[in-house]
């Protein structure tokens, strides 16, 4: 068997990992530490649409609208729906910047939409502790972005 990854060594973590990647499935129970996939009533474009009009609302920005879906499509690849916003507030961001640059990694915030297998759409987020603690950002640099979970959530109801 041709080897993923030369650090595992463990045939049996191998064929683990060669199955998992074969079911195409993500599940969302096993998601990464930090961070938040919350199930939403609406198709990924109608659940980034209702975002973005909530992040208006409340004077945030919208950096960028990715569409990964469209953008295979575009490559003669198909994908199930999957779209990405970035966005945020200036205000709230620059301090958190220029306590921590790197956090740049991860600013402006990322609302990912996106439709697993069995059609259920999802939107997954990273949470403030995680950011705090990637980025070793203090309580009152964290309060600046920990609304965007409340947002997130009301887009997808």
């Amino acid at each position: 068997m041709k080897r993923i990854n030369p650090w595992l060594s463990d045939d049996n973590v191998q064929k683990a990992v060669l199955r998992v990647l074969r079911t195409d499935r993500i599940v969302p129970r096993m998601q990464s530490p930090g961070v938040v996939d919350v199930r939403s009533h609406h198709s990924v474009p109608v659940t980034l649409d209702r975002l973005a009009s909530l992040l208006a609302e409340r004077g945030l920005m919208v950096f960028a609208r990715i569409d990964f879906s469209g953008d295979a499509e575009r490559a003669g690849l198909a994908m199930r729906p999957m779209q990405m916003l970035l966005f945020g507030n200036p205000k709230a961001g620059t301090p958190i910047l220029i306590a921590a640059p790197r956090a740049g990694l991860d600013l402006p915030l990322r609302a990912l939409a996106w439709e697993d297998a069995d059609g259920t759409v999802w939107v997954s987020a990273n949470t403030p502790e995680y950011l705090a603690s990637r980025h070793g950002l203090t309580p009152d640099l964290v309060a600046r972005v920990a609304g965007a979970g409340a947002l997130i959530k009301s887009a997808a109801e």
